[in-house]
């Protein structure tokens, strides 16, 4: 899959045209791909390129950063999924405040005709663009239909009874409610990063941990998970995280993810993972003294085996 970085890109190309599905697509849950499929049917149909338009940094984060959502995939993440779910390529477009403050029918006709030579358009049934985000699904469609581009809009996908939303992955993610995220992601919540150097508590008393910097939000409710860890693309290993702050060992400390990987030794300093977040197994807790601890991580690390089997 190609991955274009601005619509200016594209000048530079000998470029044959585009049905364009456009969002945030954050999580890639089953409500995007099913914008995927439709700009992939599209495409075939008018014998261009499926291509998804995405925005980096996502539009809150420029426009209310104080109130912006957390990231439920990296960009890197968000771009390997949208590979998988059948795109030939993704523009990401730089959010700035001039991008923002084009008025609907002109980001349209510069972004996404204009540079991406768009013959068909694909958007939710929520989708809002242009400056003070003016512009609807109906609006597109009559404007489309001036230039004789096509635009599908998109129905609420449902799975189950519910709707398919970031917002509410991030609603289950914080209530630790990884079975409901993972309904509507269609596939378990997971986060990439590079094992860094820490306390070395764990290997202390016994139980080594990699302690993990995220290349993304962790927008997870803190608490001790079944989880599995893959090193740098390789299959994934059964593990426990631990995702708070050592109240055993420190007052107010930092959130930390650390994974204690079952059953296996070796360095992993430096190395890129993906944690997999399989199930929740209890709260964090401060304990009275290390032994304590030590017996609830055996009792963890007993109560997660038979989930990672």
């Amino acid at each position: 899959m190609d991955v274009l970085r601005g619509h200016h890109e594209l000048a530079r190309r000998a470029w044959p045209g585009a049905a364009v599905a456009i969002g945030n697509f954050d999580g890639v849950h089953a409500g995007h791909r099913a914008l995927i499929t439709r700009a992939r049917t599209l495409a075939d149909a008018h014998g261009v390129k499926a291509l998804a338009l995405t925005f980096d940094p996502h539009p809150s984060e420029l426009l209310s950063p104080h109130t912006a959502p957390a990231k439920l995939t990296s960009l890197e993440r968000r771009l390997e999924l949208m590979a998988a779910a059948g795109l030939d390529a993704v523009l990401v477009e730089p959010f700035t405040r001039e991008l923002a403050a084009l008025p609907p029918d002109a980001f349209i006709d510069r972004v996404v005709i204009g540079g991406l030579g768009a013959r068909a358009i694909v958007v939710g049934y929520d989708f809002c663009y242009g400056a003070g985000r003016a512009g609807t699904p109906e609006a597109l469609r009559a404007h489309g239909g001036r230039l004789g581009v096509e635009v599908a809009i998109v129905d609420p996908v449902e799975v189950g009874a519910e709707v398919a939303s970031s917002t509410k992955v991030r609603g289950y993610l914080r209530a630790g409610d990884l079975a409901g995220a993972e309904r509507l992601l269609g596939r378990r919540w997971d986060v990439d990063g590079v094992v860094v150097h820490g306390a070395k508590r764990g290997r202390a008393i016994g139980v080594p941990t990699a302690n993990i910097s995220p290349t993304s939000d962790l927008p997870v409710a803190p608490g001790i998970y079944a989880v599995t860890l893959s090193v740098e693309g390789g299959p994934p290993l059964p593990a426990v995280a631990s995702l708070g702050t050592n109240p055993t060992f420190v007052d107010g400390g930092r959130l930390v993810l650390e994974v204690h990987v079952l059953d296996w030794e070796g360095d992993l300093y430096d190395r890129q993972v993906r944690t997999t977040f399989v199930a929740w197994l209890r709260p964090e807790q401060k304990f009275t003294s290390i032994e304590a601890l030590i017996a609830q991580i055996q009792r963890d690390i007993a109560d997660a085996r038979p989930l990672l089997r």
